[in-house]
């Protein structure tokens, strides 16, 4: 069974894969919309380069924060607080580990978030 080093470090390593991957597809997506020639606004094939740019520039911040977060996990787990909800101070529960191993609250306070 891997430790929990070992699961953030591989969710980490995900995360940044996916941010890289995002943020080459955002750069093509910007030098496609640079081209002359392109009609933004009455694309045959759907959504515009506009919200293309827009949905993934979204997906990039979702993908960094992701990255924050499991690295703010890495930092309370070599703290020895990795497990113990930052604004409460009860456990944050195996289940909710389990299941988001980054989580800094408990359930109750990720409700009240």
């Amino acid at each position: 069974m891997a430790t929990t080093r070992e699961l953030l470090l591989t969710e980490r390593a995900r995360a940044r894969t996916r941010a890289a991957a995002l943020d080459r597809e955002f750069a093509g997506i910007a030098a496609a919309a640079s081209e002359e020639g392109t009609d933004d606004e009455h694309d045959p094939e759907g959504a515009t380069l506009a919200f293309e740019r827009q949905h993934t520039a979204a997906l990039l911040a979702q993908a960094l924060e992701q990255i924050a977060e499991i690295d703010a996990a890495i930092g309370r787990l070599e703290e020895g607080t990795y497990g113990v909800c930052v604004r409460c101070g009860q456990p944050v529960g195996q289940d909710r580990l389990a299941a988001r191993p980054a989580a800094a609250t408990c359930v109750q306070c990720a409700r009240v978030k």
